[in-house]
């Protein structure tokens, strides 16, 4: 049995990765933390890491960026294998994610959805089949309280791509303001925020006369809780080291 602190336990994403441990017969949440709000979730909230004294094998933190660095503490104090799940991060908080990687096994994902990450897979191989003749496009949609854009899936996927094509892409968020034909070299990102939208991410390559299009909709958040949960069962009892989604699905 996996025991999970679940941080951000009282948000939104916590009450999904609850509702999914709960029928979940190899994981369970023994405590959760939270600053907000220490009601009860069928498991002790605190709102202080220090009165943490439950047993606990695996961190899964959906909580804020302005509490990683103390989440991160406590793990590397306690030893304790950490899923990192928070988004809008720092480029000097991802920096510390893969340094503090050396001593502990933390699971990072800008996305937690097994489904998204195919998407990735796919792409890459359509990237490198289509990067000559094709322009290539990403649209991500999400409700209308997120705050970051863009998403940091869409810039994931991004880099994804920029990582299979033979030459150094340029991301363009924003046209309006420069009048010119687009450039070959483009990556175009675009942000939707509308309704209450889960998540889409949209990856489209327009070539001459044709459009492949590979898209991604999530409807519910279980599957980003889904995706938590299976990979603090991953992490459980491995050595120091950074691990993502590719980790748990090669």
């Amino acid at each position: 049995m996996t025991k999970i602190l679940l941080c951000g336990a009282n948000g939104k994403m916590g009450h999904a990765v609850t509702r999914v441990a709960e029928q979940n017969e190899s994981a369970t949440i023994v405590a959760g933390y939270d600053v907000l709000d220490t009601s009860s979730n069928g498991f002790p909230v605190y709102d202080d890491l220090s009165k943490i004294s439950e047993k606990v094998d695996v961190i899964i933190d959906f909580s804020h960026p302005s509490l990683t660095d103390g989440i991160l503490n406590f793990a590397k104090m306690n030893n304790i294998p950490a899923v990192i799940c928070t988004t809008g991060l720092s480029a000097d908080q991802l920096s510390r994610i893969e340094y503090e990687s050396k001593y502990i096994p933390i699971f990072f994902s800008a996305n937690m959805s097994l489904g998204v990450n195919l998407l990735m897979d796919l792409v890459t191989k359509a990237a490198k089949v289509l990067e000559e003749n094709f322009d290539i496009e990403i649209i991500e949609k999400h409700h209308n309280q997120k705050l970051d854009a863009p998403s940091g899936t869409a810039l994931a996927i991004a880099d994804t791509i920029s990582e299979a094509i033979s030459y150094a892409p340029d991301y363009t968020y924003d046209r309006h303001s420069v009048r010119k034909k687009r450039d070959k070299r483009e990556i175009g990102i675009h942000a939707v925020r509308g309704g209450t939208i889960v998540g889409e991410h949209s990856v489209i390559f327009a070539g001459n006369d044709e459009v492949i299009e590979i898209k991604h909709s999530a409807t519910s958040k279980e599957v980003f809780a889904v995706g938590a949960v299976s990979a603090a069962e991953f992490l459980k009892d491995k050595p120091a080291g950074f691990y993502n989604m590719k980790s748990l699905i090669k």
